[in-house]
């Protein structure tokens, strides 16, 4: 059995076509102490399936000012899901 104080809970905001993959615009993920984005993108896609899992292949990550496609960086408190976006 995990003990609590070894997870922290990860707010993870989605934008425009993460959004749609995961049917909300945020929510709140369990991850152990130490994850990594890519632990992250691995419970996202294990919750949400092939359509997260197509979308985060081309999304970068926002954490506080910091946007990034490295999944070994450590995960924040808050992250932000963003692909890339259509317009002008």
């Amino acid at each position: 059995m995990v003990e609590q104080a070894t997870l922290r809970a990860v707010t993870v905001r989605f934008f425009a076509a993460a959004e749609e993959a995961a049917g909300r615009g945020e929510q709140s993920v369990e991850l152990p102490v130490g994850a990594t984005l890519g632990d992250l993108r691995a419970a996202l896609v294990e919750r949400h399936g092939a359509a997260m899992e197509r979308v985060l292949t081309v999304a970068a990550f926002l954490q506080g000012d910091e946007l990034t496609r490295d999944l070994d960086v450590p995960v924040a408190a808050r992250v932000d899901v963003l692909p890339p976006f259509a317009g002008g």
